[in-house]
């Protein structure tokens, strides 16, 4: 008789150990779902956002606010959207930590070469934020 089970065996659950505390990169090999569930299991923030319909830096920033539960005012520009990831969140108390996906960024002339660098830019200077305050932030993202 077989068993079927969803679980998977422990050493294929994902630990964030193996990935540096304080990183933007490709999402590559990782899975969003292994990373929500490490996330989860380390006890951080999963922050997730599909970028797949935006086609332009407002498009971005608005399902970014949107998808992350922001207030209204981060869909405004780059300058906000930094300033939701960081001093708010650490004037409201310790933080576990952050697990960031940002999936399908646009690339295309609306959104531009230049556009996409600003943006992980941004959450480059929030992982810089967050490491200097010994807290782990890693982001990981794809393009369209």
């Amino acid at each position: 008789m077989t068993t079927t089970t969803t679980e998977r065996p422990a050493e294929m659950t994902l630990s964030l150990r193996a990935v540096r505390p304080n990183i933007v990169q490709s999402i590559r090999a990782f899975r969003v779902n292994d990373l929500q569930e490490a996330a989860h299991a380390a006890g951080q923030h999963f922050l997730y956002a599909n970028l797949g319909n935006a086609q332009t830096k407002q498009d971005v920033l608005d399902l970014i606010a949107q998808q992350f539960t922001f207030p209204a005012h981060v869909g405004k520009n780059f300058d906000a959207l930094y300033d939701c990831m960081t001093d708010p969140l650490h004037k409201s108390g310790p933080q576990p930590g952050f697990v960031v996906v940002l999936e399908q960024i646009p690339a295309n002339t609306k959104f531009d070469k230049e556009a996409r660098e600003q943006l992980l830019d941004i959450f480059r200077d929030a992982s810089d934020y967050w490491g200097d305050r010994k807290i782990p932030f890693r982001c990981f993202y794809s393009f369209l």
